[in-house]
Parts: structure tokens; sequence; C-alpha cells
């Protein structure tokens, strides 16, 4: 049987606590007890852990064995920021997916409303990349950026590898292109930048900024895809390809 598995709030090098909605969970819902065996997640490394108190706000554990984990897929999605809740199901499936970080780009066709109120969003959506990552078992919860401008997000990308999502690309799909950025030399899984625009898609001003910037435009197929729809199945087709061993 498969063991519960939760991601510690506070830990050390062989304790970890759970408190709030968790807590209240394990201690009233499943009514948690001394001695029993979970599996929870601490600072990034998944262990054994085995519950030492209980109380109606807080489960300490005691950290037993590391056990063995998946990796986060090496992937940093920039996703233009669009109808938050549409927006909000393509963060928590991008994370059941895998992704490492998002970040929440704000696009020249990003509806003025959305944007102004996109900053005061972000926690909510840190919060469901929170549930998401336990429900899917992730050992790692994906960074949610603060919502930032197209510029400066370019600006500040470190990805070796950078992928723009393009409706005017006809040519190159998106699965070809990232066949041909991986290293074949290296046992490292360098990460790559994927950007989706709003509805709409981008402006030319902002194509001339990806190129500026040497981002690859690639496409999906020919149909016109939602926002949602184009990211995930763009994080599906990179996790068939960049999916760490």
């Amino acid at each position: 049987m498969t063991r519960r598995r939760f991601i510690a709030d506070t830990w050390s090098p062989t304790t970890a606590t759970l408190t709030g909605d968790q807590a209240i969970h394990l201690a009233r819902v499943l009514r948690a007890e001394p001695g029993q065996i979970y599996d929870v997640v601490a600072g990034g490394f998944l262990h054994r852990a085995e519950i030492t108190t209980v109380s109606p706000t807080e489960v300490h554990f005691t950290l037993h064995e590391e056990l063995e984990s998946d990796s986060a897929l090496p992937l940093h999605l920039l996703l233009a920021v669009f109808k938050f809740d549409h927006m909000e199901w393509a963060i928590e499936k991008a994370t059941e997916l895998g992704v490492e970080r998002i970040t929440p780009i704000l696009a020249r066709r990003t509806e003025k409303h959305l944007a102004q109120a996109s900053a005061k969003r972000a926690e909510r959506w840190r919060r469901i990349a929170l549930e998401a990552s336990k429900q899917s078992r992730r050992t790692t919860i994906p960074e949610i950026a603060d919502p930032i401008a197209l510029k400066p997000a370019l600006e500040q990308e470190q990805s070796p590898i950078r992928i723009l999502l393009s409706e005017t690309e006809q040519a190159t799909p998106l699965a070809e292109a990232l066949r041909q950025d991986q290293p074949t030399t290296s046992n490292h899984q360098p990460t790559t930048a994927l950007a989706i625009g709003p509805e709409g898609g981008w402006t030319q001003d902002e194509m001339a900024l990806f190129t500026q910037h040497q981002w690859q435009p690639v496409t999906l197929g020919p149909r016109i895809l939602r926002a949602e729809t184009a990211a995930i199945a763009a994080i599906a087709i990179a996790a068939s390809i960049l999916q760490p061993n």
C-alpha cells in the first residue's frame, strides 16, 4: 500500500513539522498518532518519517532513511497572464507534469484588469502549486515567481535553451527543436525556457524582443490552441524529451 505523502513546513536534518491545513488534516481527519509512518518531503528530499508528537495544529516527525524520488522536469515556463480561472488550471496541470519553475508574464495583450490584479494572485498560485505537488506526489514544489513584464523577464533569463511558441511559425515543430538542442556529450540536462503567449498571441514588438534575446520560435501544429491547452500540450511534448532518467 502506498504511504501518504506530506511536504514539511519546517525541518532540520533529522526532524520535520507540519503546520496549518496539513497538520489539521493529519491530526483531525486521519487521526494521526505517535509511531505512525508517512512519507515526508523535507528540503527537497523524500524521507520515511515517524510521527513523534501530535497536536491540533502541529505534527512532528523524526526523519529516517532518504527514499528514491523523481527529479523536476528541467523546464522554466514563462506563461503570459490570461483569465485567472484558466491560468490556475494551467498552473495546476503544469505542476502535475513536473515543471521546475513558472514565471507569469505581463504581455501587451494581457487584459489590463488581469495585469493589475495579478500581483495579488501570486500567493494563490503558489498554494495551487503546493496542493498539486502533494496530489501528484512530487518531491519538489515549482517556484512561482511574481508577475513580471516581458522585457525584464527576457533580460534575466539564464536558460541556455529558449523556445518560443509562435502562431506565425509553421516550419519547426517543438519536438524537433528540443531534440536538436539536447547536449550530446554531457549527462547534465540543461534547463529549457518555454514561453507561451496570451490569448491573441504575442505582438510584433514582443516577437522582436524574443528574437533579440535569441529565442527559437516553434509550432505545435496547424491548429490555434487556447493558452492553457498550448501550455499543457507543450509541457507533455517537452517531458517526453527532457524527463530526467
